[in-house]
């Protein structure tokens, strides 16, 4: 793997599962899932909003904010509001962070990348789960791009049986070789912890050996809230694995 190493590679992607969510917060209070509040679409919760405003400042030190070309998120709100909290434009209100305005004013503060919206790359669809509507969506997230995504309203899940493992996985070598077929090497992927986990064992079974050994481990596909790693594509045929931030 050293030459490979050495080499410049094709696409450099940095994998980030949303920030803590309030549906991540029902899940630590109650076992039973019949207790747990219902989310169709959860926002951050006040720990995930703290793991944002981290993440930004440990990527604003490291220079890896400036380096970052363009930013792909799931349409779902958590994702949304971790793209936009993390890589959008800094506001002085917290609470708004990410919106774009400043003195009620549409205006970014900087030049931040480009944040788009696609479906290829959102969680799991299972009965109950849903995105709000891409209108609802634009006033909400003025930063972000949503004309990748056609429909105006989710299609939702009415199956008993949520989305198999195998159709999250084909969802994501599809979503990965789009990333490929862009201009940009340097590219943030906001998405899920199922979608990633998926994504990263379907991507060891297309490339077998092509991964380094210390990275084929099970527990490897298990994201933290708002952990980043790095996915580098030294070929087409080639990959890279590494954590580059701890788990918060």
């Amino acid at each position: 793997m050293e030459t490979t190493a050495a080499a410049p590679y094709h696409s450099n992607q940095k994998l980030i599962r949303h920030a803590h969510g309030l549906h991540n917060l029902e899940s630590e209070r109650h076992r039973d899932p019949l207790k747990r509040i219902q989310y169709a679409d959860p926002e951050l919760s006040p720990l995930g909003w703290q793991q944002v405003r981290e993440q930004r400042k440990d990527l604003s030190a490291s220079g890896l904010l400036e380096r970052i070309e363009l930013v792909v998120t799931s349409p779902l709100t958590r994702t949304l509001q971790t793209s936009v909290g993390i890589f959008g434009s800094p506001l002085k209100d917290e609470n708004t962070v990410g919106n774009g305005y400043q003195n009620g004013i549409k205006t970014p503060i900087f030049n931040h990348p480009p944040i788009i919206a696609s479906e290829l790359c959102r969680e799991r669809l299972s009965k109950g789960r849903s995105r709000g509507s891409i209108s609802q969506c634009r006033s909400r997230f003025p930063q972000v791009d949503f004309s990748l995504i056609e429909r105006e309203d989710d299609i939702l899940w009415e199956a008993d049986e949520r989305e198999s493992d195998e159709s999250v996985a084909a969802k994501g070598i599809k979503f990965i070789k789009w990333l490929l077929a862009r201009k940009e090497k340097e590219i943030a992927v906001v998405s899920h912890g199922v979608f990633l986990q998926q994504t990263l064992i379907a991507l060891k079974n297309e490339f077998d050996s092509s991964i380094e050994e210390e990275f084929l481990t099970p527990l490897v596909y298990l994201f933290g809230n708002c952990e980043i790693r790095s996915l580098k594509f030294f070929r087409e045929s080639v990959v890279r694995l590494g954590q580059d931030y701890k788990k918060n």
